[in-house]
C-alpha cells in the first residue's frame, strides 16, 4: 500500500516517518518574537519602490556630475572633471547629514539599521528627501574600495567651490573682521578638512585653496571636516598669489605661517586687522612667490625637541589664538 513504510522493498527505517512529531522544534518560540516594524518600501530588496529609488539616485548623480555651479550663481563652480564623492563611516555620514550636505543618495548595508547612528542617518536622509538604498554589504565594499565604511555610505555631488571674492562679501555681512585661511600647496585632503573645521570653529569666514597641485574637497576632506564643509565656503583660486594680492589691496593683512617666521605669534597682534592666514605645504612650507606676497611671516614657539607641527595643527593653533585675542580685545 502506498505510504506503508513496512511494505516489501521499503527502505525507510523506524523513527523516520514524516509528519507531526512531539514538540515544536522552537517554531512556537520564534513565532512569538516580533520582527519589528515593516521597513519602508524603498528599503525592501526587490520591491518596485526600491528599484525606482536606485534609478532616481543614479539619475541624480549623473545630473550632479554634468552641472557646474548652482543656478543663478556664476561664481560657484564644481571642480573641473570631478565626480561625485562618497563619504564613508557612521559618524562622518551623520555629521554631513546634520550639516545639510547636498547628498544625492544614502547607501545602507543590509542589517546595519540596528545601529543607532545608522538609524539617525536614515531618518535625517528621509527628512531631507535623499534617496535611501539598502544594498548588500559586498556592494558597499566595492564602493569603498577597501576603506572602512561601517555599513553606510553617503554620495555627495562634486563640491561647489566659491569664488575668493565671496569670502570678502561674507565677512562684510558678518560685521566682524575678516578671518580667512589660505592653503599654499597643501596636498593632503585630511589637512584641508581639518583646517576647514578649525576655521569654522574659531569664527573664520572661509578657506582658499589653489586650483592646481593642491588637495580639493574630496570624500576624505569631507570626512575630516565632520560636515562643517557644508556650512563654511571653500574657494578655489586659479592663481593663489594674485588672489592674495587682491586681498591685500582691499585692506587685509596677509600673514604667512612659517617655522622661521619674522616674528613670533606671542609678539605680534594678529587680531588687530582683517587677516588672511597662509599655511604652507606639508614639506616645503610657503612657496617663494606666496612668501614674498605676505606682509609678515609668523612662527609658533615650540619646545626644542619638536621641529615643526603638522600644517593643520599649526593653523588651528594660530586660529585659536586669533579668536582668543579678538574675544578679549
Amino acid at each position: 500500500m502506498a505510504g506503508n513504510s513496512r511494505r516489501r522493498g521499503a527502505t525507510r527505517k523506524d523513527g523516520t516517518k514524516k509528519g507531526a512529531v512531539v514538540g515544536s522544534g522552537g517554531q512556537r518560540r520564534r513565532g512569538l518574537t516580533g520582527k519589528g516594524p515593516t521597513p519602508p518600501a524603498s528599503l525592501r530588496p526587490g520591491h518596485p519602490a526600491a528599484r525606482k529609488a536606485a534609478r532616481d539616485a543614479k539619475a541624480q548623480a549623473k545630473v550632479a556630475g554634468r552641472q557646474g555651479g548652482g543656478a543663478g550663481n556664476r561664481s560657484r563652480r564644481a571642480g573641473d572633471g570631478e565626480t561625485p564623492e562618497t563619504v564613508l563611516g557612521r559618524n562622518p555620514v551623520v555629521e554631513c547629514l546634520r550639516a545639510g550636505a547636498p547628498a544625492t543618495a544614502l547607501h545602507v548595508a543590509v542589517g546595519a539599521t540596528s545601529d543607532e547612528r545608522v538609524k539617525e542617518a536614515v531618518h535625517l536622509a528621509a527628512d531631507a528627501g535623499i534617496s535611501i538604498l539598502e544594498v548588500p554589504r559586498n556592494d558597499l565594499d566595492r564602493m569603498a574600495g577597501g576603506a572602512l565604511h561601517q555599513g553606510v555610505a553617503l554620495v555627495v555631488p562634486p563640491y561647489e567651490y566659491a569664488h575668493p571674492d565671496e569670502l570678502l562679501e561674507l565677512a562684510g555681512e558678518s560685521g566682524s573682521p575678516a578671518l580667512i585661511a589660505a592653503l599654499d600647496g597643501v596636498t593632503d585632503p585630511r589637512n584641508l578638512g581639518a583646517v576647514v573645521r578649525s576655521v569654522s570653529a574659531f569664527g573664520g569666514h572661509g578657506v582658499v585653496v589653489p586650483q592646481r597641485r593642491a588637495a580639493g574637497m574630496t570624500a576624505v576632506a569631507w570626512r575630516t571636516s565632520a560636515g562643517t564643509a557644508a556650512r563654511l565656503p571653500v574657494a578655489r583660486a586659479t592663481n593663489l598669489t594674485r588672489s592674495l594680492q587682491e586681498y591685500a589691496n582691499t585692506g587685509l593683512m596677509i600673514a604667512g605661517l612659517a617655522a622661521d617666521g619674522d616674528v613670533s605669534i606671542d609678539d605680534f597682534d594678529l587680531a588687530a586687522d582683517p587677516l588672511v592666514l597662509v599655511v604652507g605645504s606639508e614639506g616645503k612650507g610657503l612657496s617663494r612667490l606666496v612668501r614674498e606676497t605676505c606682509d609678515v611671516t609668523v612662527s609658533i614657539p615650540l619646545a626644542r625637541e619638536v621641529e615643526s607641527l603638522n600644517a593643520s595643527v599649526a593653523a588651528g593653533v594660530v586660529l585659536a589664538e586669533v579668536a582668543r585675542r579678538r574675544r578679549i580685545g
